[in-house]
């Protein structure tokens, strides 16, 4: 299971991801990362793809960010003002509050439901409306996920934690691959190794596999709820055996269609 691919599922053009050629029900995915370089390096390829398959792409990220981001897509090669203009891609930030990041679950997941489901634009772009801009119809979608807003916001781990397991349903229910990208630099063991159990899937090295760690949504909503009321924040440190990021790991996000 070394390989991430994607081909054109549905009448809707979303496309199927799937490892070695068979395809997944699951379509929530976590990134870790030593840097912005790394994470240029690896998810290059994956947006490039993107683009060339004509499929929207929507990445959310925190205040202040666009710019920089837009540099390092731009690094990657792609042409990111054509893009944005022709609806392909759409930058937008988390929601803020006085100028500052503001996470709140609830609100974060309904705000991902309507971008993904195309709504309507309003007057001022924002991220419930970037999205459906000039967007081609019948294209799939991919969601990148930059988290350091959530972390910038001080959310708590378990709210945190609450959000990414009731993802799954929102992005496996509109088979939206959707990318969860974390700073390593700013995790440590164990709420790393929580991160993990909520992702059904992880890119490590570029390279899609399926997560071992992966605990069921409705298995983990029961054990954070338990923490909530026992005043346990924090899960087990990480095992040994949780891979890391290596640069003798191939940098590849590949999407060849499934056989």
């Amino acid at each position: 299971m070394d390989s991430a691919r994607s081909a054109q599922g549905n009448g809707r053009g979303v496309p199927h991801l799937s490892v070695d050629g068979a395809a997944l029900r699951h379509f929530h995915i976590c990134a870790f990362f030593n840097s912005r370089e790394e994470e240029a390096q690896v998810l290059g390829p994956f947006y490039r793809e993107a683009f060339r398959r004509g499929e929207r792409n929507l990445h959310l990220m925190a205040p202040g960010a666009l710019a920089a981001h837009r540099a390092a897509l731009a690094a990657t090669g792609m042409d990111v003002a054509a893009c944005e203009a022709c609806g392909q891609l759409a930058l937008a930030t988390w929601p803020v509050e006085d100028g500052r990041p503001r996470f709140d679950a609830e609100a974060w997941l309904e705000v991902l439901a309507r971008a993904a489901d195309h709504p309507t634009p309003r007057e001022r772009p924002s991220i419930d409306d970037a999205h459906e801009r000039h967007a081609p119809a019948g294209a799939g979608q991919r969601l990148v996920a930059r988290m350091d807003a959530a972390l910038d916001a001080g959310a708590d781990p378990i709210d945190l934690l609450t959000y990414e397991a009731r993802l799954n349903g929102l992005v496996d229910g509109r088979q939206l691959p959707t990318i969860c990208v974390y700073d390593l630099a700013r995790l440590d063991g164990a709420t790393m190794m929580d991160l993990l159990r909520t992702h059904p899937l992880t890119l490590i090295g570029g390279v899609l596999r399926e997560n071992p760690f992966f605990t069921p949504p409705a298995e983990m909503l029961r054990e954070l709820s338990a923490r909530r009321v026992s005043g346990r924040r924090r899960g087990l440190p990480a095992p040994g055996a949780v891979p890391a990021q290596s640069s003798n790991l191939p940098n590849r996000v590949s999407a060849r269609p499934a056989r």
